[in-house]
């Protein structure tokens, strides 16, 4: 900046004392602070709590801080200056969630977050990992409706297009995810066997994934959940062989897959889908509302809806829920993958779509990804429809 020391110090009471004569509560944030000399740091804090600032921030800019060393500066700076501490932690070398907890072991009173862990480069903490940090580990509550984070998390990646890895903590969709026989089965006897917090503390619901390394008990678990009851030990055996033979060949194993199999082992025929889509209209344009016009047959009726939306998988998601006026539908989830490449590529579409509250996964594949959107939401809605005919 071109500036001394003392025309730094000089500025930032200037700064202050213009703050406080408009009457504002003041936080006076020192820039880079974590590789300030820290005698000059805190003679410069202490002239801006001089000048009547009501708060401190201490920002560790460019994330070089690590915990012990962010312990020892909010240490100093606690015995020091008189007022609230806050700190501002940046993620480059994956610490700042560490570098806040650190923080507030040595009295800082205040941390500040972002949902997702959002922020220039590779982010700020993260505000989730930091509620449930202090919330399960050091038996702090913040306030924070915990039930809300995953809802919220959600919100924040639709509406800054930041897709989330699913293996992102507290948030992500794995996070609570199982596929491993030995920690399914265990899980399902006591969750905190390989949970750290039950999933619904903070929005999220348990989720037993079948695959390859799927056991016996997870899979009888899943065979129950779509209505069989499989008593016999051999036969059992001959679902789960099944089962990891297919896993081998496909990345994810669906309900209409187990349903499947299921169905062939023990010599019963393939359900009928409970919803079928008849036809399909959707009109979409630059200047022009999306719009979706789905005829759908439902119990031997066949029922016709429209639905307007902000795209055309919007569009149809109203549709169906016009369809179903009993039924509250909401597409919580959709992902989208190209199987092959070129503009000719085909469009493999997951979607989790929450039907009266629970959720329910829908997966089509289609060379056209509006219609391979359209037919995975059907298949969300009747898997719903299933399940609950079963209960």
């Amino acid at each position: 900046m071109n500036k001394t020391r003392e025309q730094v110090y000089e500025e930032a009471v200037t700064a202050v004392e213009y703050s406080k004569s408009h009457g504002f509560k003041t936080l006076f944030s020192a820039m880079d602070a974590s590789r300030t000399e820290p005698n000059y740091l805190i003679k410069v804090f202490n002239g801006a709590v001089g000048a009547g600032a009501d708060i401190i921030n201490v920002p560790d800019t460019v994330g070089v801080m690590h915990p012990p060393a962010m312990r020892e500066l909010i240490k100093r700076i606690r015995n020091e200056v008189k007022v609230p501490i806050d700190v501002h932690c940046h993620n480059d070398f994956g610490l700042a969630v560490a570098n806040s907890l650190a923080a507030v072991e040595a009295g800082a009173d205040g941390v500040q977050v972002s949902m997702n862990g959002l922020g220039e480069r590779a982010g700020n903490a993260s505000l989730e990992q930091i509620v449930m940090s202090l919330h399960c580990l050091y038996g702090v509550r913040t306030g924070v409706k915990t039930e809300r984070l995953y809802e919220t998390s959600k919100l924040i990646e639709r509406l800054s297009e930041v897709t989330l890895p699913p293996f992102q903590p507290i948030v992500g969709s794995t996070a609570f995810a199982h596929e491993s026989g030995i920690h399914a089965h265990a899980v399902l006897k006591h969750a905190s066997t390989f949970e750290p917090m039950l999933p619904e503390l903070v929005g999220q619901k348990r989720n037993i994934v079948i695959g390859k390394d799927s056991g016996k008990a997870s899979i009888e678990v899943a065979l129950r959940q779509l209505g069989f009851e499989v008593g016999d030990a051999k036969l059992l055996m001959r679902i789960v062989e099944r089962i990891k033979e297919v896993s081998l060949a496909k990345k994810r194993i669906y309900n209409e897959d187990i349903r499947a199999i299921a169905s062939d082992v023990l010599g019963k025929g393939k359900r009928k889908a409970l919803v079928e889509l008849d036809e399909f209209v959707v009109t979409t344009g630059n200047k022009i509302k999306p719009s979706a016009t789905l005829k759908i047959k439902f119990k031997g009726d066949t029922v016709e809806s429209k639905g307007i939306g902000v795209g055309p998988v919007d569009a149809t998601a109203k549709a169906l829920e016009a369809a179903f006026p009993k039924r509250k539908l909401k597409l919580v989830e959709y992902n989208l993958r190209a199987i092959t490449g070129g503009t000719d590529a085909l469009a493999d579409v997951e979607v989790k779509v929450e039907v009266n509250g629970k959720p329910y996964i829908g997966h089509a594949v289609d060379g056209d990804i509006v219609m391979a959107s359209v037919n995975a939401m059907v298949r969300a809605l009747d898997e719903s429809l299933a399940m609950q005919s079963k209960e």
